[in-house]
C-alpha cells in the first residue's frame, strides 16, 4: 500500500538525492543533510545544531510526518534527533529540518547528503475530548513511569 506525498527539492538541495527508503520494508525514508560541501557543520559533544534538509512535503490529511534518529548515528556517534519523534503537520509547508544533538564524546562532523534521520509518514486520528468527574477503574489505576511487569501491578491468575 503507498500513499502519495508531494515533495518539492529546494534550491540549495538541487544536487541531493530525494529522501529514499533503504531497503524494500524500511518503515523510514532516510533524510539527507543540505548543508554547503564547504561549510560541514561541526557539533560539539552535549551541543545540537538544526541542519536543513533542502526538502519540503505536502502531506495529505489525516497524516503526519514523525523525524525519527538513525540507530547507526546514535550507536556509533550517540549523535540522535533532539526532540525524537519530531513531528511535522499535514498543514506544514516549510523546509524539513532536522534539530540533532551529540551526545558523544567527540566533535561530530555532519557533511553535505549524510543521512541524518528517518522520515516515517503515519495516520492520525482526532479525537473529541469528553471532560468527565472520574474514569473508569483498571487493574493499574495511577501506577505511573516504572509500574508496569512490577509484583504490585502483577495479575495472577486464579486457579
Amino acid at each position: 500500500m503507498s500513499t502519495e506525498v508531494r515533495i518539492v527539492r529546494l534550491p540549495h538541495a538541487a544536487d541531493l538525492p530525494l529522501p529514499a527508503y533503504q531497503s524494500a520494508l524500511a518503515a523510514g525514508l532516510d533524510l539527507l543533510a543540505a548543508v554547503p560541501a564547504d561549510a560541514p557543520v561541526e557539533i560539539a559533544p552535549g551541543g545540537r545544531a538544526l541542519i536543513p534538509t533542502g526538502v519540503a512535503i505536502a502531506l495529505p490529511l489525516g497524516h503526519e510526518a514523525q523525524v525519527r534518529p538513525r540507530s547507526g548515528l546514535a550507536t556509533r556517534h550517540g549523535v540522535t534527533v533532539l526532540n525524537s519523534p519530531g513531528t511535522i503537520d499535514a498543514d506544514y509547508r516549510g523546509e524539513i529540518q532536522i534539530i540533532l544533538v551529540n551526545l558523544g564524546a567527540e566533535i561530530f562532523v555532519i557533511r553535505r547528503g549524510m543521512r541524518i534521520a528517518q522520515l516515517v509518514i503515519a495516520p492520525i486520528l482526532h479525537v473529541k475530548l469528553v471532560e468527565s468527574v472520574s474514569l473508569d477503574a483498571t487493574e493499574r489505576s495511577v501506577g505511573g513511569f516504572g509500574s508496569t511487569g512490577t509484583a504490585t501491578n502483577i495479575v495472577k491468575k486464579r486457579d
